[in-house]
């Protein structure tokens, strides 16, 4: 979460391995549901994690909006960055992801509920599975939303690296959640961004595996 990375969410930006419809199908849902399945432990806890869902938790806990909704929502305007950047297909499977992952997280609870969940469990679970599902989703020319279109566009027009970009909007996201939330809230959530971070940091390396 507080370390300088090329992008904490990093989108792949060169692709060298050709990958079937059929293997972006299931890798795309396998990946979805992992990261759906993680975000819904978070949102029963009622913690928050950086970027675009984060920011769609904290307007659905203030607003009564689903978090389905407000992710969606959230994430219209980075579109059209994401055409010009990274290209159509990119920004017509992040759309996909996106509309897919708002509705798993809107309707999992219906068959996945908790009597007793783990602060410290849940949020690690949170941050396994998310990272999880971040990696197949870069893996496989998609996204799950987010930032990080409009953070590589002002690295190029500016030179300031995409991964500070990043971390200056998670550390405003926290700021406001300090404002909002109990204290433990927001540790909590830190500790979930912190984990899936690592997991991103551990195992996305693009020399290692690009794929188209």
């Amino acid at each position: 979460m507080f370390r300088a990375m090329p992008a904490p969410f990093p989108i792949p930006t060169e692709y060298r391995h050709k990958h079937t419809w059929l293997e972006d199908a299931q890798g795309l849902t396998i990946s979805l549901l992992a990261a759906g399945t993680g975000v819904t432990f978070l949102a029963a806890l009622g913690f928050i994690t950086g970027q675009t869902a984060g920011i769609a938790l904290i307007i659905s806990y203030l607003s009564g909006w689903s978090f389905g909704l407000a992710f969606f929502v959230v994430n219209l305007p980075f579109y059209a960055f994401a055409w010009k950047r990274l290209g159509a297909e990119f920004t017509l499977k992040s759309i996909l992801c996106v509309c897919v992952l708002s509705l798993l997280v809107d309707y999992l609870p219906l068959g996945l509920r908790f009597d007793y969940l783990d602060p410290v469990l849940g949020t690690a679970i949170f941050g396994v599975l998310t990272g999880f599902g971040l990696l197949g989703a870069f893996r496989h020319k998609g996204s799950l939303g987010g930032l990080g279109v409009v953070a590589l566009m002002i690295q190029d027009r500016t030179g300031f690296r995409a991964g500070y970009v990043q971390l200056a909007a998670d550390a405003l996201i926290f700021l406001a959640a300090v404002f909002l939330f109990e204290t433990r809230v927001v540790l909590f959530s830190l500790f979930g961004a912190a984990v899936l971070n690592a997991v991103i940091a551990f195992n996305h390396d693009r020399d290692r595996y690009i794929a188209d």
